[in-house]
């Protein structure tokens, strides 16, 4: 999230908060990439995050002693191929898929997200933790 959003702050604390607090979390390795080709599009953000400047907060996350990277391990497929199935997913979309075979094939409880993509996956509670509810 550039500093020029409303959700910077948030998002910063948000991401502390789990990266120095909490014994445990998770993100998708897929995540990571969109990250750092979002931070670093110069048609997203003016100016737009260096390459480093973006791999230097990877490398931050990546130091969180409760980080779990999740990656596509056995049974993965069957997953995903259930959720794609299930919500009809073409295109783009199969990205959003991948992100969400990957939390429920390596057991995550919650997906927290900005967007609303991921309420066709019922087997996987998302929260966007930037919003009061």
């Amino acid at each position: 999230m550039g500093r020029d959003s409303q959700f910077h702050g948030s998002a910063r604390d948000c991401l502390a908060e789990l990266s120095e607090r909490a014994p445990s979390w998770s993100i998708p390795w897929p995540c990571l990439h969109e990250f750092l080709a979002i931070v670093t599009h110069p048609r997203v953000y003016r100016p737009a995050s260096t390459l480093e400047q973006g791999m230097k907060q990877v490398d931050a996350w990546l130091e969180s002693p409760g980080l779990q990277l999740l990656a596509e391990t056995e049974g993965y497929w069957e997953v995903f191929h259930q959720a794609a199935t299930a919500a009809r997913t073409v295109g783009p979309a199969v990205h959003d898929v991948r992100i969400a075979a990957l939390c429920l094939a390596n057991g995550v409880s919650e997906l927290w997200r900005a967007d609303r993509d991921f309420g066709r996956f019922p087997a996987l509670k998302v929260r966007n933790p930037l919003v009061q509810t």
